[in-house]
């Protein structure tokens, strides 16, 4: 018979053995092996080992975040790109779908570059490209952002007329180096050019297929009619003002419409992209650039976008990209499967689960983990860029930022149904972030002193409030019930519990109607 032994075994050497450790975590030379050269995150869930990312250890520097709103998204996005600067003394570039972090960046000393509100951007700049390479770039960009695919004679009457756009300035098609006999660089075309080159076509009469030429028109009109030419000027903003001035933003919310915002982003991609692939990519320099490109889903999904090439060409570009977003579908699949490392923070439907699963292929434990996160807790999927025998998915107990993120609760214990509070996994509060509930309530259209009533109301309450006065408070303050209907699907309540809420805020609402909310709020056990 043998003999069973009892013997002391360091954290580290427990971590590596994945048949003791269940989830299993990297070893601590790993997760911990450079905290001088590495972003501190937080602590391991299961034997709270500190995790300093590195983009040593990865196969590419480029991240994806997913999460509910309210998850900690956006807060440790900031906490990151501090970091990095004091770290790799990284510039950062964040690509502000929504505007969202303008004010932060603006607090913190940055930079904030407006589209649509007096700065623009001429898509045809060629940014260190030969205007071929540019044209291809550009009608890809177009193809993403209509139907013009489908259409191959529009296509090629559009091509052709951006050429003959750059040769009617000057431009020697195969070359990158673009100057005048007198030694000063030439100016690039605009797409009010290509609209003129088109149009004297058009009026010609000559033209086989006038109805082609007509939709070709059409296409490009829609960017250069006056008022939201924002595509159709000479630039005002430089490119190196952009990537070398420490933190900026680039604040796409006043342009018109999603379409407008992609060829923005898309635009602004490629000539970062060109621009970092004539350096190359070294890894003592380090991360000299990252790019934040948060809820772009209209170019995070499309396979073809220059988003998903630049994740997929990995190492090639000195800067980090970051895709973010709040619906992992509207991310595709092959930035999950190429991108070096993915956070996961709260993510309650599904579908959203099956999709992220199904990609990064992590167990039914850490699936069944994700799904009860709360604020600032997170999976980390990192791709090794060497075979390991450790997992590559691992759990953080809280995102540790560089202040401590103020959470609201919303009591869901009065609308649950008697089976629901009798399972031991069923929540029975939400939680959210204050800065969140904030901009929810911007965008909802209160003013900046009803925000503070509500943030008031909750600090006064210990940061909880019970669910159906929320509602109640809301809805006094004019905020429309499908806008709350949206707001409480984000948070992850679900639809039959989001009908529970309203039928008791429709109860109560007869009591409320002779006293002040907040009085009956406050008094609220």
């Amino acid at each position: 018979m043998g003999r069973l032994s009892i013997s002391k075994v360091p954290n580290n050497d427990i971590s590596s053995r994945n048949i003791l450790v269940h989830p299993p975590e990297p070893p601590m030379e790993v997760l911990c092996k450079d905290p001088a050269q590495g972003i501190y995150v937080g602590r391991t869930k299961m034997l709270n080992v500190p995790f300093y990312w590195t983009y040593k250890e990865v196969t590419n520097p480029h991240l994806a975040v997913v999460g509910i709103t309210g998850s900690g998204k956006s807060y440790f996005i900031k906490t990151f790109l501090t970091r990095a600067s004091f770290v790799w003394n990284s510039n950062a570039l964040i690509i502000d779908w929504a505007g969202e972090y303008k004010q932060w960046v603006r607090m913190t000393g940055g930079k904030v570059v407006s589209l649509g509100k007096g700065s623009y951007l001429n898509l045809l700049d060629l940014g260190g490209m030969k205007p071929y390479d540019r044209i291809k770039q550009v009608m890809r960009t177009i193809g993403i952002l209509t139907n013009i695919d489908q259409y191959p004679e529009q296509k090629r009457l559009t091509e052709q007329a951006i050429e003959k756009a750059y040769k009617d300035n000057k431009f020697r098609m195969d070359e990158r180096e673009q100057r005048d006999e007198l030694g000063r660089p030439l100016q690039a075309p605009t797409l009010k050019d290509v609209m003129t080159i088109l149009e004297e076509r058009s009026s010609m009469g000559t033209y086989e297929f006038p109805a082609e030429l007509e939709n070709a028109i059409y296409r490009l009109k829609q960017f250069t009619k006056p008022g939201e030419d924002f595509f159709a000027q000479q630039s005002t903003i430089s490119l190196t003002e952009l990537t070398e001035s420490g933190l900026v933003a680039l604040d796409l919310s006043g342009l018109p419409d999603e379409r407008f915002r992609a060829l923005g982003a898309l635009a602004m991609l490629q000539f970062i992209k060109e621009r970092m692939r004539a350096t190359g990519w070294a890894t003592e320099k380090g991360l000299r650039l990252i790019v934040v490109l948060d809820e772009a889903w209209k170019i995070g999904k499309d396979e073809n976008s220059d988003v998903v090439m630049i994740v997929r060409e990995g190492r090639k570009y000195n800067f980090g990209l970051i895709v973010a977003s709040q619906n992992p579908t509207d991310i595709a699949e092959a930035i999950f499967s190429n991108v070096g490392t993915t956070f996961i923070l709260k993510i309650k439907f599904e579908k959203f689960l099956n999709y992220i699963q199904g990609t990064l292929n992590f167990s039914e434990y850490m699936r069944d983990a994700i799904a009860k996160f709360g604020v600032g807790e997170t999976a980390v999927n990192m791709a090794f860029s060497s075979a390991n025998p450790y997992p590559s998915t691992f759990l953080i107990d809280k995102i540790e930022g560089e202040e401590p993120m103020r959470e609201f609760f919303l009591d869901l214990s009065k609308v649950l149904t008697k089976e629901q509070k009798e399972e031991m996994d069923v929540a029975r509060s939400v939680s959210f972030k204050k800065d969140s509930l904030r901009r929810r309530l911007r965008e909802f259209g209160l003013s900046e002193g009803r925000i503070e009533d509500v943030v008031r109301l909750f600090d006064q309450k210990s940061r909880h409030m019970d669910i159906a006065s929320f509602i109640i408070l809301l809805e006094r303050f004019g905020v429309e019930r499908s806008n709350i209907t949206m707001f409480l699907k984000e948070i992850g309540i679900e639809d039959t519990t989001v009908i529970n809420i309203f039928t008791l805020a429709d109860k109560r609402k007869a009591d409320v109607m002779d006293r002040d909310i907040t009085q009956v709020i406050l008094e609220e056990g």
